[in-house]
C-alpha cells in the first residue's frame, strides 16, 4: 500500500479539521473508514488514509447547483450503497482537476447542513 499523494493528503486534513470543527461534530471509524457524524449520523465520509483506496470525501449534497458542480469533477460518481439516490457524491481528493480544500470544506458545510438538527445549524450560523 503506497502512502496518499502529499497534496491529497494536506486536503483531507484541512477538510477533516473543518468537519469536525462544526458544533456537534464526532469522529468516528467505522469499516476502518473515518466519518464526520452529528447526532450520530454521518455528514461526511472521509474512507481510509491508509493507502488502500485513493482518497476522497463523501458528503450530501441537495442543492442541484453543488451537486452538479461536485459530479463534474474528474472521477467524481454517485455514491455507492444505493446513497448517490440520496443525494450523496463520492469526490477523490487527488489527480488532475482535484477540488480545491475551501470548495471541499463549502460541501461539508453543505452535508453538515442538511444532516444537523436544526438548533445546531443555527449555533454554526451565529457563529459565524
Amino acid at each position: 500500500m503506497a502512502a496518499p499523494p502529499k497534496a491529497a493528503m494536506a486536503k483531507w486534513e484541512k477538510v477533516r479539521s473543518f468537519a469536525l470543527g462544526l458544533p456537534g461534530a464526532t469522529e468516528e471509524f467505522p469499516w476502518g473508514e473515518t466519518v464526520a457524524k452529528v447526532n450520530k449520523k454521518v455528514f461526511v465520509f472521509m474512507g481510509m488514509t491508509d493507502g488502500s483506496h485513493p482518497l476522497g470525501v463523501g458528503v450530501k449534497l441537495k442543492d442541484e447547483v453543488l451537486h452538479a458542480h461536485a459530479l463534474s469533477c474528474p472521477g467524481a460518481q454517485p455514491s455507492g450503497y444505493g446513497l448517490g439516490k440520496a443525494g450523496w457524491v463520492q469526490i477523490p481528493l487527488g489527480g488532475k482537476g482535484a477540488p480545491a480544500a475551501d470548495v471541499l470544506c463549502d460541501w461539508v458545510g453543505e452535508s453538515y447542513r442538511t444532516i444537523a438538527p436544526k438548533k445546531l445549524v443555527a449555533q454554526l450560523d451565529a457563529d459565524r
